[in-house]
């Protein structure tokens, strides 16, 4: 009897019923789906990888081979099966071969160490784990109801290989359709990574609508041929094996790690119609020069999802890339939109109740009219069951008829197009008024240097908080001379309150925050809030290199709750060439350099310059090499120590990267 927890469906079953009939569902399981795929287009390329090409009677015998291996170790339907591994076409016959047995699968990160290994496994009580690397599965043996370890490869503690699995005639039995067959796992501001259940109805009927919308924008009625950037193990990377390979027959380019260079020459070598990647990914790409042979003509569609994308990104990688870009909102809960059909318009696109239904309510759970904002809720065909192993969860987020609360804010416009507004409980209260800063980092991403922003709130004596914005500001956007201060859409009239200085310090005055504290953007619940940059041990760096403070004035623009202010933006200098959005650490400050007075609107295209509030000191460190601490009683080369006004409020505030500080005294 398997040690698994029972895994609930918190989804009516009449509900679940009615998708099937209406053909939302396919009724059957993956491998059924996938075995119907294999016979109808055999020599068809299913995974190309690094190592080899498999088409779809090559990938469907090594299905068997695997799944037989499985099934005579003694995995039974249900049991939990963890699998760690990058990618390649041994982690798509892997989780093909799990939901043949009836298994279910819990992929997950193969380079973040053992703590996943302990942690998921463990929390789910997978009987069964499969290792990509030997030397991952030694350490496997400890888990208590872990009872099978396979790796590919030669193993110790008695792990079992599957390279030397037999060819085999495996007969497979059918599983029920609404039964699990793939854990998501997610990570937040939770301590642990949170693990969400979906049946085989809900990855090949609803998952499988959503990718097929995308896929119908490239080869209408035709196969899908997709490289995909980001790790399968991911909640966006599970669309490749049961859905798009299992349900829709379409055909996957894998690249094993994300290199730009890689990924453009893979497109040129594979002529993919469709590109699956990440914002951050997307960046990158639209910034490499052309190389050398280069073809992106097959390139009809690029997919960006898992992190909000940019007006500024989006443009960049279609110019670059030839190809339409399309955004998906959405989160590993279920929820669920994307731009596919609605080309060159506002919002997030419009909801397919063959996906997702999506509802905006207030605190009632009222349904809110055109116009009014709320809480988006979403249930449909890919819906998941439940939270595992956290029923106080599924009590936060689900409602008692199955509906899931995003915790997002939007609303619905007169056409019905979804626009997403931000965490429905991320406000920052200034003077006792109200501001959303994913209102307010929407209103400054329109502008065209910026080229990712993310907006958090700090301490303030006087009005409680202020809102602060990181930004990360496109190669030249700063310009030079009288261009270097420009005018934000949305920010305030000239004479208000300003301040300026380099993003990291930004961050160490919102009460030193780190990457998971940050708030996310208005792009969903589990999305990075500023796609470049790193963490490197307990510091962290980032390549923004501006400050924006919003100021007082009464005149709102177009966006509720968003103040007019001014805000200076100051190029800075990441760690390749000056690119702010390259995502490398930051350099150091150098050079000394000192100008004295009224503040001055001119800002130099180099390193991000620093300020206090009072306005009477601009100055740099003198030297990189020189004292990074400049407390004012103590250092004579902080210029808050020459500043008469600023010793009258708190003391300057540490970043969390060594060497990097932000005046931030108050004049009375």
């Amino acid at each position: 009897m398997t040690a698994t927890p029972r895994i609930r469906d918190l989804v009516p079953a009449a509900l679940r019923a009615r998708w099937v009939r209406a053909g939302y569902c396919p009724g059957r399981d993956v491998h059924a789906l996938f075995r119907e795929q294999a016979r109808a287009h055999p020599g068809q390329d299913a995974v190309i990888d690094a190592e080899r090409s498999l088409d779809y009677a090559a990938l469907d015998r090594e299905v068997d081979r695997i799944a037989a291996a499985l099934d005579a170790a003694g995995v039974a339907p249900g049991d939990v099966v963890g699998l760690r591994m990058r990618n390649g076409w041994r982690l798509v016959v892997s989780e093909l071969a799990v939901a043949a047995v009836g298994g279910v699968v819990l992929a997950y990160p193969a380079d973040r160490g053992d703590r996943d290994t302990r942690g998921l496994l463990g929390r789910s009580r997978a009987t069964a784990a499969i290792f990509g690397d030997p030397g991952d599965a030694d350490g496997a043996r400890a888990l208590p109801h872990l009872r099978w370890v396979f790796t590919f490869g030669a193993g110790e503690s008695g792990a079992r290989s599957l390279d030397a699995a037999p060819a085999s005639g495996w007969a497979a039995r059918p599983v029920d359709a609404e039964a699990p067959v793939r854990i998501l796992v997610t990570s937040g501001s939770e301590a642990e990574p949170k693990m969400i259940a979906y049946s085989h109805n809900a990855m090949a009927g609803g998952r499988a609508n959503y990718v097929r919308a995308l896929a119908e924008v490239a080869r209408p009625g035709g196969p899908m041929r997709a490289l995909v950037l980001m790790p399968l193990s991911s909640s966006y990377g599970s669309l490749v094996s049961h859905v798009a390979i299992a349900a829709l027959g379409a055909t996957a380019v894998l690249a094993d790690r994300f290199d730009p260079d890689s990924a453009l020459e893979l497109v040129t070598r594979h002529r993919p119609g469709h590109l699956f990647g990440v914002p951050t990914m997307l960046r990158r790409l639209a910034d490499r020069p052309p190389i050398p042979g280069e073809d992106l003509t097959s390139l009809v569609a690029v997919v960006s999802s898992s992190a909000p994308l940019s007006e500024v990104t989006a443009r960049s990688a279609e110019r670059r890339l030839g190809a339409r870009v399309i955004n998906v909102y959405g989160s590993s809960d279920g929820i669920n939109c994307h731009t596919a059909r609605t080309p060159g318009e506002p919002g997030a696109g419009l909801p397919d109740p063959s996906v997702a239904e999506l509802r905006v309510v207030d605190e009632r759970g009222v349904d809110v009219p055109p116009g009014t904002s709320g809480e988006i809720l979403a249930r449909g065909p890919m819906t998941p069951l439940s939270y595992v192993a956290a029923p106080e969860l599924d009590a936060r987020h689900r409602t008692a008829d199955g509906w899931v609360r995003s915790g997002d804010r939007g609303l619905f416009d007169e056409h019905g197009r979804l626009h997403v507004l931000g965490r429905l409980r991320l406000v920052v209260s200034r003077g006792g008024r109200h501001i959303s800063p994913a209102e307010v980092e929407r209103e400054i991403a329109a502008h065209p240097s910026v080229l990712d922003v993310v907006c958090v709130g700090v301490p303030d004596a006087d009005l409680g908080e202020r809102l602060c914005a990181c930004l990360s500001v496109a190669p030249g956007g700063g310009g030079s001379g009288s261009a270097g201060a420009q005018r934000v859409p949305g920010a305030a009239r000239p004479g208000a309150p300003q301040a300026a200085g380099t993003a990291a310090g930004a961050a160490g005055a919102a009460a030193g925050t780190d990457r998971e504290g940050l708030p996310p953007q208005h792009g969903g619940p589990r999305r990075r809030p500023l796609a470049h940059h790193r963490t490197w041990g307990n510091r962290m760096t980032r390549t923004a290199a501006a400050r924006v403070d919003l100021g007082t004035s009464p005149r709102r623009t177009g966006s509720p709750g968003i103040r007019r202010g001014r805000a200076e933006i100051r190029p800075g200098r990441g760690a390749a060439g000056g690119d702010a959005g390259a995502g490398f650490p930051a350099q150091r400050l150098p050079a000394p350099h000192r100008t004295s007075g009224r503040r001055s609107r001119t800002a130099s295209p180099g390193p991000a310059w620093r300020s206090c509030r009072a306005g009477r000191t601009r100055t740099r460190s003198p030297r990189a090499s020189e004292p990074r601490c400049c407390s004012p009683n103590r250092s004579p080369a902080c210029p808050a120590a020459r500043c008469p006004r600023s010793t009258t409020g708190p003391p300057p505030r540490t970043s969390p990267h060594r060497g990097w500080r932000t005046w931030c005294g108050r004049a009375p």
